[in-house]
């Protein structure tokens, strides 16, 4: 038997009254946690799912999260987390797509009203037959929504322990969805197995304490956030403090507060902290406290790097990983040299080469495309065996991301075959904007790039061809852009041309555009 939850309940038996969870003034502790996911695991029982079955979970960084996610998979049950920025059209296409049976989505707020977008995208998906409202108020009685049922009325009664569902390490635990060059987003199937020997080679990257606190400001939606901060700070046993949305001067209020030693973030995320007036004082707490520091997502620029140094006096260690390996691959290990700039060495467990597009091993320094074999590999794509069979072969994965290798063996990405945007830390596919912009009545064809941004690293600029006497502005597709995307997938930049660059066989040429 190998169950992912048993980062949640070896925590709890071992260290049952410390605080798993800090959320404002709320201080939860790894007994309650655990015993809330045992009423989750109970509820979904009762109400028919089985193991293998699919539970959607929609919710920032709030103790609701682990709750339901360490909840369904005590049950068994195959964990799908959803972007909290996703719009109905989009929810429904994720709840349809994973086969979902139930769907746990956060009320959320006036300006991001979660509740009402995920109920609408539930009623998308006739397959997904139970919605739970995880509401703002815990005290509520009453659903602010028709037909959704709150989540503490739906537990009362429920059991406080559970016989934990026995599973293998080869069966999956998490679907996360993420998308490439085809289009509609797909789901990577991530087993128990991935994701625990992820967590376990994780905590060996650098030392412990006797009690770690991490501030958990990445989103647990996405699997930067869940393997590195949650599913490594429950197995250290340690306490996790959640930062719903980040804000700089905040986290540095709760860094100090809760004298926090280890920060896990996007380099949009140093930047900022780098930005922040932050007095001498506070400065100085964080500086005796502060331990590790970790950044991935992106490159981090030799400046960033250089100022947390001077600011924090912390070395920014980074590494590389893919929502398709679980998702860290390479790091900068303290114990070796740290290069700036490199993505660091394959971790243990984990092999690493280039290769061409025929997938030829390509010797030397490269360049080549990253392919990836270990523990870390997923299953697979959920219902998508061709675009499994063409991402991995012979165990291998290829990631789509170029890179050169120097003669230590670390690795420098250098380019992204796929052509993705990385937008302030959330990756951003082309091919899927593109696809629902040229559902606009007045475009003809739409090609989508990244630009850079002093602040989000990138930013999504669509090039635009009308078609014959449309007039649609700027403005005007931007706006419509904003009711179709997430929030942070929407183009903020159109410029419009009259054709775009291609090569002789019809393929637009993305590099000129940029």
């Amino acid at each position: 038997m190998l169950n992912l939850s048993v980062l949640l309940e070896d925590a709890a038996r071992e260290t049952p009254d410390r605080d798993a969870v800090v959320f404002g003034d709320l201080r939860l502790s790894y007994s309650f946690v655990d015993a809330v996911a045992n009423q989750v695991a109970n509820l979904l029982r009762s109400r028919g799912v089985r193991p293998g079955d699919k539970v959607a979970l929609s919710s920032p960084n709030l103790p609701y999260f682990p709750m339901v996610y360490f909840g369904a998979l005590k049950a068994g049950a195959v964990v799908v987390p959803l972007n909290v920025l996703l719009k109905p059209r989009e929810i429904g296409y994720h709840l349809s797509d994973s086969d979902a049976k139930a769907f746990f989505c956060f009320e959320g707020t006036p300006q991001l009203p979660l509740g009402e977008t995920g109920h609408a995208g539930f009623q998308q998906a006739e397959g997904c037959e139970h919605f739970f409202l995880l509401p703002a108020n815990p005290a509520a009685a009453e659903s602010p929504i028709e037909g959704a049922e709150l989540f503490w009325a739906a537990l009362a009664g429920q059991p406080d322990t559970f016989d934990t569902e026995r599973t293998e390490g080869t069966d999956t635990a998490v679907i996360i969805y993420t998308s490439g060059t085809t289009g509609q987003p797909k789901g990577a199937e991530l087993t128990h197995g991935n994701l625990l020997m992820n967590a376990m080679v994780d905590d060996t990257l650098f030392a412990r304490t006797l009690h770690d606190t991490s501030l958990v400001t990445l989103p647990l939606f996405h699997i930067f956030g869940q393997t590195c901060v949650m599913n490594v700070g429950f197995y250290r046993r340690g306490t996790l403090v959640m930062q719903p949305r980040f804000d700089a001067k905040e986290a540095v209020e709760l860094m100090v507060k809760e004298k926090v030693t280890i920060f896990a973030g996007v380099p949009t995320m140093y930047w900022a902290l780098l930005s922040d007036d932050t007095s001498a004082e506070d400065v100085a707490a964080i500086r005796e406290n502060l331990r590790v520091a970790v950044s991935g997502g992106a490159a981090l620029p030799m400046e960033v790097i250089k100022g947390v140094r001077d600011k924090f006096g912390m070395n920014v260690l980074e590494g590389y990983g893919l929502s398709e390996t679980s998702p860290v691959c390479s790091f900068n290990r303290p114990d070796r040299p740290t290069k700036p700039g490199s993505i660091g060495l394959p971790v243990w467990g984990v092999e690493m080469k280039l290769v061409n597009d025929e997938w030829k091993d390509v010797e030397g320094e490269g360049p080549g495309e990253i392919a990836v074999r270990g523990h870390n590999i997923m299953k697979g794509y959920y219902n998508r065996p061709e675009a499994t069979a063409e991402a991995i072969k012979d165990g291998w994965f290829r990631t789509g991301d170029v890179a050169r290798r120097d003669e230590d063996g670390y690795y420098y990405i250098i380019d992204r075959s796929k052509d993705m945007i990385i937008r302030g830390g959330y990756n951003v596919y082309p091919r899927e904007l593109e696809e629902v912009l040229m559902t606009h009545p007045d475009v003809s064809l739409a090609a989508v790039v990244g630009v850079p941004h002093p602040s989000h690293g990138e930013e999504v600029k669509a090039y635009i061809i009308r078609k014959p006497g449309a007039a649609v502005t700027e403005d005007e597709l931007i706006a419509w852009g904003k009711e179709q995307f997430a929030n942070y997938k929407y183009p903020r930049i159109v410029e419009f041309r009259d054709e775009l660059p291609m090569t002789a066989t019809g393929k637009i040429l993305k590099r000129e555009l940029r």
